[in-house]
Order: C-alpha cells, then structure tokens, then sequence
C-alpha cells in the first residue's frame, strides 16, 4: 500500500497554486488544488500525517498523478 504525507499533499497544492493562481474576486483555486484539498483537510482534521493512495478519490488521484508526472518532468 503506498501513502502520501501530509506534507506531500501541501506540496501538491503548492505546485498546483503556482501553476495556476487564484485569481478573481472569489480565489478560486484551481481544479487540482481543489481536489487536492479535502484528503488535506481530511489529514489536518484526523491529526494524520499520511494517507494511502487507495482511499483517495479519483479526481484526487488524477491531481496527485499528474503532479508527479509534471515534477519528474521538472527534474529529468
């Protein structure tokens, strides 16, 4: 089973911010930070500092997915 920390998912988010700002009156984060959010949430709310890729959703999942790709992409 694998897992992400807490502080892979705020790294995540992150990413995503910056990729692709807030912007309006409503700062409305994009739809990967979105969806990155709730297991976030979800980890603070617990006091969890991990949580298995298998209880995240699949637009969550696609979020984190496409994070990896995007940063291993950075790096190679």
């Amino acid at each position: 089973m694998l897992f992400i920390t807490l502080t892979e998912l705020e790294n995540a988010i992150n990413f995503w911010r910056n990729k692709s700002p807030s912007v309006g009156d409503s700062l409305v984060l994009s739809k990967e930070a979105s969806a990155l959010a709730k297991p976030y949430a979800i980890l603070i709310l617990q006091g969890a500092q991990r949580i298995s890729i298998d209880n995240l959703e699949s637009k969550e999942l696609d979020a984190w997915n496409r994070y990896l790709l995007e940063i291993s992409n950075t790096k190679g």
